[in-house]
């Protein structure tokens, strides 16, 4: 019986996901419909609700709308131009500069708002227009500012990590949030290098002569910004509040440099994005709940232990595993946004990786980058899209541009 409730869940599953079923809806029809199947329907409709709420019902994930709504303050109130004035200050000189700028202003920007999307559009809008004024190849902008866009979900405060933790991986989340900021450096610096090597095409920006005063205005207006990372990181760090209580300060903080230092967002525009971070907010929730149903389905099937042996039956070597898991989320990436692939794929691949002795912190460092990278692929990576939009230019245009930085990634 298990056997046959689990080809139904994976047929119905994809089924859906084929015909373009929002994601969320494809998870609770498939476990439902499995459950219905198998077992009493009264009492299966009675522990797909059941299982719904309490899989939201966690002191941790507080922290994601209040991380959303700090993003979408911070998305709105001009801090991308003074992140990329701070970034283009120390760049300004260097062969490609434009391209460096609209990487570490991505790296930047994206720490701040966790969101890849918001990256690309907020630097990527300020940037684009900039490159193309001073000679850059259209292409080659973009590619830059969709291929480091992603940055921001590896460097803290992210929610993926969150998510991720909230999956059953029991992963300290403060750990976690230290863990991305190599491998989320690490991807913004091969960029970088691939980027520098524009200097073949002489990509040099001619810039006014930097004056103490201009020096210091520009680093003044960008420090609160920045200082945002420091106080969540440092607070955390320091024991002074949790993560979820790092959310609430994020969007205190948030709010007060947008409306009354920076004053680019007025009073009258808060309920709107008040709305924008409630629907955002309501979209994840649904994710996760749902995929606490498709977890409880999974258990009842025994589909990850099968998954587990097959893989685990592959090869007993932990590098071949560790390299099929990593083809294997890059590709789900590709079509499948990255809540719902860490909620379920974690509690499938975690008990495999643990079973030769790999960190929980560790691979959930590994699942996200994966995952983000599938972001900037065809066919449905978003940011790839989203990013080709900002540029006006079409996706087949800025694919060629791209491939030697999805290189630089993998390396990373």
């Amino acid at each position: 019986m298990e056997i046959q409730a689990a080809i139904l869940l994976v047929i119905i599953f994809f089924l859906m996901l084929a015909f373009s079923v929002p994601v969320s809806y494809s998870i609770i029809i498939s476990a439902l419909v499995t459950i219905v199947a198998f077992l009493t329907p009264g009492f299966g409709v009675f522990v797909s609700a059941q299982k719904m709420v309490s899989g939201i019902d966690s002191f941790s994930l507080i922290a994601v709308p209040f991380f959303i709504l700090a993003g979408l303050l911070m998305s709105s109130g001009g801090i991308a131009r003074r992140l990329v004035n701070l970034a283009l200050l120390v760049l300004g000189k260097v062969p490609g500069s434009l391209a460096l700028t609209n990487a570490a202003g991505n790296a930047m920007f994206g720490s701040i708002s966790g969101s890849g999307i918001a990256a690309a559009t907020a630097i990527g809008g300020v940037m684009l227009p900039l490159e193309k004024e001073h000679g850059y190849d259209e292409g080659f902008s973009a590619a830059v500012n969709i291929a480091t866009a992603p940055v921001g979900q590896l460097i803290p405060p992210t929610t993926a990590f969150i998510v991720y933790s909230a999956a059953g991986a029991g992963a300290s989340v403060a750990a976690l949030f230290m863990a991305g900021w190599i491998p989320g450096l690490l991807w913004a610096a091969a960029c970088m290098i691939v980027a520098f090597f524009a200097k073949k095409n002489g990509y040099v920006i001619k810039r006014d002569k930097m004056t103490w005063g201009i020096i210091g205005k520009t680093v003044w207006e960008a420090i609160p910004s920045l200082f945002l990372v420091v106080i969540i990181i440092g607070g955390i760090l320091s024991g002074y509040f949790t993560p979820t209580e790092a959310s609430g300060i994020a969007v205190a903080y948030a709010f007060i440099l947008s409306v009354f230092i920076y004053k680019t967002i007025k009073l009258s525009e808060i309920p709107k994005i008040l709305v924008d971070a409630a629907v955002m907010t309501t979209t994840v929730m649904l994710i996760i709940g749902a995929s606490s149903v498709l977890s409880f389905v999974m258990s009842f099937t025994g589909l990850p232990q099968a998954i587990s042996s097959l893989v685990l039956g592959i090869s007993d070597n932990k590098i071949v595993i560790l390299l099929i898991l990593n083809i294997f989320l890059l590709i789900v990436g590709t079509f499948m946004d990255m809540a719902p692939a860490l909620l379920i794929f974690t509690p499938i691949f975690l008990p495999i990786v643990q079973s030769f002795g790999m960190s929980p912190i560790h691979f959930g460092v590994m699942m996200v980058m994966n995952l983000s990278v599938g972001t900037i692929t065809p066919p449905v990576g978003n940011v790839l899209f989203v990013g080709s939009s900002v540029a006006k230019l079409q996706v087949e245009q800025v694919m060629k541009r791209l491939i030697p930085m999805y290189a630089a990634i993998f390396v990373a």
